[in-house]
Parts: structure tokens; sequence; C-alpha cells
């Protein structure tokens, strides 16, 4: 399985920076506790300072979502989402320990990270512009066919596993108890994207190996070198 961008989407987003990390032998019995109230004190510490949406990050992406046509207070991308939550309750839902421990580093960071259950995935999986026939399925089973041109993350048979960008992932390969090999994505396009995912890659890769004991596989993507090989 190929990870990829394709060749529009850098050419229309020259800031984009992208981190990759693929890790195999998960299990959902893992503690996160402590790395988890970690990254959870950091988000808090950056928030008290105003909220979300003057993070330098978040205004990146709302100015992203605003060229692509979407109103950025009525499509967030997944961290502001997280943020706004965390925000708002002081914490968010826990779920299963790797998406636990990727929710606390995506609000610590402000960035958002996908994490997708590879044995899901049919084929390449490309980050592009729809054509308007994709399926993508929704947590509650719903299926929609993403707008002609909307970014979306497809496989080789069609499938959306992600609808506009790094707003909402599908449920299809969402990780669940039985998820043993995952794909992790992270994307930002703020001013220093270019230092902030190559520090959020090695920190996930480091949470990884410790609470699982697993060596993942990392990469950050550049127009240049814009495929990884999970």
């Amino acid at each position: 399985m190929n990870f990829q961008h394709a060749a529009a989407m850098w050419s229309a987003h020259p800031d984009l920076v992208a981190g990759v990390v693929r890790a195999d032998g998960l299990n959902p019995d893992a503690q996160v506790d402590a790395p988890v109230a970690r990254y959870w004190a950091r988000a808090a510490e950056r928030l008290a300072g105003g909220n979300e949406s003057e993070l330098p990050e978040i205004q990146a992406w709302r100015r992203t979502f605003a060229a692509m046509g979407l109103k950025p207070t009525q499509y967030r991308c997944a961290s502001e989402a997280l943020l706004r939550r965390f925000r708002q309750q002081g914490e968010v839902p826990r779920i299963h320990p790797l998406i636990d421990l990727c929710n606390a580093i995506s609000l610590a960071f402000a960035i958002p990270v996908a994490a997708i259950d590879v044995e899901r995935v049919s084929g390449d999986l490309t980050v592009r512009h729809a054509y308007g026939d994709e399926r993508y399925e929704t947590f509650a089973g719903d299926v929609e066919n993403p707008l002609p041109g909307e970014v979306v993350f497809a496989d080789a048979t069609g499938r959306a596993h992600a609808r506009r960008w790094t707003n909402r992932q599908s449920g299809y390969s969402a990780v669940r108890k039985e998820t043993t090999s995952v794909l992790i994505v992270a994307e930002a396009v703020h001013e220093t994207a270019a230092a902030d995912v190559p520090e959020l890659v090695r920190t996930l890769a480091g949470e990884l190996t410790a609470v699982w004991g697993t060596t993942p596989a990392t990469a950050v993507l550049t127009p240049e070198a814009p495929r990884f090989t999970a």
C-alpha cells in the first residue's frame, strides 16, 4: 500500500507539510493515561492564552478551508474541533488507546491527526480532489458521495476514507478494538509546519514504541518525495 498526495494538491497548497506513521502490533489493552494527561496539559497551557481559533495552526487551516469554498466555522479541521471540545469540557472522550493518544497529541500540537485501519483500505490511498462518485461511509453507517472537487482520502476502489480533507474521517476505516495495523497521517499548512510536523511524527513514533513496543515506519512527505510505502 502506498500513501500519497496527488500532484495537484502540492500545487494548490505549497505550504502543505505531511507526516506519516505506519505502526503494527497494536492492541486495545494498552495503558496511555500518563501520556494522554501530559499532552492534555500542554493543550490546556496553549489555550490559557485564548481560544483555539487564535492559534496559528488553526488560523492556517481556516484560511485553507475558506479558499476551498468551505465555511470555516461550519467545517472545522479535526484538530480545531478537538480543541474546541477540550476547551469547553476540559476533556475529550476516551475511545481506544491509540485514538486517545493520537487525539492528545493532536490537541498538544493543534495539528490534525488521522488514524486509519490499513486492513480496511484497498490498494493505494491518495489525497486528491474528488470526482463525485466516491463512496464515503459515516460513523452511523450512512453512505455519502463527496462533492466533485472536494478533497478526499481515496483508495483504489473509490472509497473515500476522509471528506473535506482534514474535516472528517470515515467510520469504515476507523480504528476499532480488532485493529492491529494503522496508518497515521498528520497534515499542517501554517508557517512553522516544516518544523512542527516532523516533531509531531517523532513524538508519536516514540509514544507508540513506549506503549506497544512496536517500531513504526515514518516519513515526512514533500512534492519531490510525495509517496510513502506502508
